[in-house]
C-alpha cells in the first residue's frame, strides 16, 4: 500500500483493528442467540417502563406496557452478550371496548446480558441515548453510521397491539384510539 493512503483490502482491516477502531454496520445476527435473549430484553424493557406512562395514572384504563426489540448487532463473548437494539415500547389500556394507546417511545439501546447458572440470561446493564444534543453522537458511537438508516425507520406496533388486545380480551379487530 502506498505511503499516506488507506487501502480497501485486508490491510485496511488490519490497520483498523490494530488502532482499536470498531466500525459497526448492520450485520448477521445469530438467530438462535437472539431467540434466547430477546424475551429477556423485552421483559426488562417493559418492567423498566412501568410507572412512566399516562395510562398508569388512570386506574380505570388498566394500562400495561408492551415492548419489542429488533437486533441491530449481537455479540457473544462467552458469559456475556452485548445486544445493540432498536426498541419500541407502547403503553396500552382499555376503554369502552377499545384499545387505547397512552404512551409510546422508540429508542436505540445497548444491553449487556450475563449467562445464568441455569443456562438462561439476565440483563446486567442498559444504556440509552441521551435526549437532546448528545443523542446523535451517542447513537453513532454505539451503532456506527451504517445502522442509522435502521434506527430512522419507525417500528411497527402491530404485534404489540395484538398482544394488548389478547391481554384485555378484545377482538382482533378492536380499534385503537388515543388515550
Amino acid at each position: 500500500m502506498p505511503a499516506g493512503r488507506w487501502g480497501t483490502g485486508a490491510g485496511a482491516v488490519v490497520v483498523l483493528a490494530a488502532t482499536g477502531v470498531w466500525a459497526m454496520w448492520p450485520g448477521h445476527v445469530d438467530s438462535r442467540l437472539w431467540g434466547e435473549v430477546r424475551p429477556v430484553i423485552e421483559a426488562r424493557l417493559a418492567a423498566e417502563s412501568r410507572g412512566s406512562g399516562y395510562g398508569e395514572a388512570v386506574p380505570a384504563l388498566e394500562a400495561h406496557w408492551f415492548c419489542r426489540a429488533e437486533a441491530l448487532d449481537l455479540d457473544d463473548h462467552g458469559d456475556e452478550v452485548r445486544a445493540g437494539v432498536n426498541t419500541l415500547c407502547v403503553e396500552y389500556g382499555v376503554r369502552d371496548g377499545s384499545l387505547v394507546e397512552c404512551s409510546a417511545g422508540q429508542a436505540p439501546q445497548v444491553l449487556r446480558l450475563a449467562r445464568t447458572a441455569d443456562g438462561g440470561y439476565r440483563v446486567v446493564s442498559r444504556e440509552r441515548a441521551p435526549d437532546g444534543a448528545g443523542n446523535a453522537r451517542w447513537t453513532r458511537d454505539h451503532f456506527g453510521r451504517f445502522a442509522g438508516s435502521a434506527l430512522d425507520r419507525p417500528m411497527s406496533a402491530g404485534a404489540l397491539e395484538s398482544a394488548a388486545r389478547t391481554l384485555f380480551g378484545l377482538p382482533a379487530d378492536a380499534p385503537v384510539a388515543d388515550c
